[in-house]
């Protein structure tokens, strides 16, 4: 891809965000969100002081993957300003309030201006860039500056761009970056083949954050209450096609309790779930209910308990799969693939998903340790779950392997910060 390619498709997506803004809310957050971004910056940064380091990250999944390095540099090196940038909606108004970091920013749109400017604002001592999500003039306007760029947990495939004969300005982008930390030999190998040789095999950044967050999880007491003693399968970030292989299970099971996190809480997703599944009640729904059934006698209600509890509020997920008899991760039956299996096997839990999931490394190799299963449909699923749940050895054997494979792969965090003080890239 020439850099006129490059600069139309850049043209193109803009010109496609703002047709799709006025019903899509995402996009239009998006546009929003870049209003006048740059003046805005700069005020909130106001005069050069204190030397920064940035991080970027596309979206939510990779502000959680390079969480655990901001937050150990800035107890290493308390003397610098830290400051995020998102791309995407998604990720920027979950983080935006974040306390790890200094400032929480969009990334303005890429082009030569902006990459000068949001340069000359933040002057950075260094930038983590978070395996992916790569902007030509970002990353050139770094490199002519000499300011050190981590790739952190790069995972790269032979079937990506960088690897055609049309992706010529894509490889010019990784030669931008100062080192790569990826997560595998593969990868390593790719980038060599491309005659790259600042690599490191540094492993996966995410298996600490989650080995951090099970250490951490504190009691939900509305989950302990919904939960009781009953088998539990908790289902996180399932879209309507993960829904329509669970809800026969959950219909016909009355005695096993479900807890289902969607991926999207709009009011339309939720209300798909709840047509879906028989007998539901709302996690916000439970909240409310929970002082007035502590301050009043016991009703009678003819209708059946709910056993399932649709989660209608974001960033409780991760603490969820501890409640987990069976863990369903979803994302399995869409073209993306399967969401992050991690956050449910650091708890020693077997972790189920549907078929789509040959880009995702950590799902690969949790299959094959044993501690994760594929599905092709329903009956598969179902079949399981009563395998796993009748069978003590097999559920405690799969219990074991997902836990072991997390643990196993944890001390990426500890490499990248090896690597900056070994290269003296911050000072105290």
């Amino acid at each position: 891809m020439s850099l006129l390619i490059y600069r139309l498709f850049l043209s193109l997506y803009l010109i496609g965000v703002k047709i799709t803004a006025p019903w899509n809310a995402k996009s239009r957050r998006w546009l929003q969100g870049r209003n006048d971004i740059l003046r805005h910056i700069r005020e909130v940064m106001g005069t050069p002081g204190q030397p920064v380091v940035w991080m970027h990250a596309a979206s939510l999944g990779e502000f959680e993957q390079g969480r655990p390095v901001l937050e150990h540099l800035r107890s290493l090196y308390p003397r610098y300003k830290y400051v995020i940038t998102f791309f995407s909606p998604s990720g920027y108004d979950i983080a935006k309030n974040y306390k790890g970091a200094d400032h929480v920013f969009y990334l303005p749109f890429d082009s030569p201006a902006n990459a000068r400017q949001m340069l000359d604002i933040f002057k950075p001592s260094l930038v983590l860039w978070i395996k992916y999500d790569y902007w030509y003039f970002y990353l050139h306007e770094m490199k002519k500056r000499s300011i050190p760029v981590l790739l952190v947990s790069g995972i790269f495939r032979r079937d990506q761009v960088f690897f055609k004969w049309y992706g010529g300005i894509n490889r010019m982008m990784l030669r931008f970056i100062t080192h790569f930390f990826v997560q595998t030999d593969h990868s390593q190998e790719l980038l060599q083949s491309l005659g790259i040789s600042t690599v490191t095999v540094g492993g996966d950044t995410r298996f600490d954050r989650v080995i951090e967050i099970a250490e951490q999880a504190a009691p939900i007491p509305v989950i302990d209450a919904f939960c009781g003693h009953s088998p539990v399968i908790v289902a996180g970030s399932t879209w309507q096609e993960d829904d329509e292989e669970l809800d026969h299970f959950a219909n016909t099971h009355p005695e096993i309790k479900f807890i289902v996190a969607p991926h999207d809480i709009e009011e339309e997703r939720l209300r798909e779930a709840e047509a879906l599944y028989k007998h539901t009640i709302r996690y916000s729904s439970m909240l409310q209910r929970a002082p007035m059934e502590a301050n009043s006698e016991p009703a009678m209600d003819a209708r059946p308990a709910p056993n399932v509890l649709i989660i209608d509020n974001i960033g409780l997920l991760s603490r969820l799969y501890r409640y987990a008899t069976i863990a369903w991760v979803g994302g399995g039956f869409g073209d993306d693939g399967v969401h992050n299996v991690l956050e449910a096997a650091v708890y020693g839990r077997p972790v189920v998903f549907g078929p789509v999931y040959d880009k995702y490394i950590e799902a690969i190799e949790l299959v094959g340790s044993g501690g994760g299963f594929s599905v092709e449909n329903a009956l598969e699923a179902e079949n399981l779950f009563t395998s796993l749940l009748i069978d003590h050895v097999q559920y405690e054997e799969a219990c074991q392997a997902s836990r072991d494979y997390v643990l196993a792969k944890k001390g990426a965090t500890e490499r990248i910060l090896a690597y900056i003080q070994e290269n003296r890239l911050l000072t105290n």
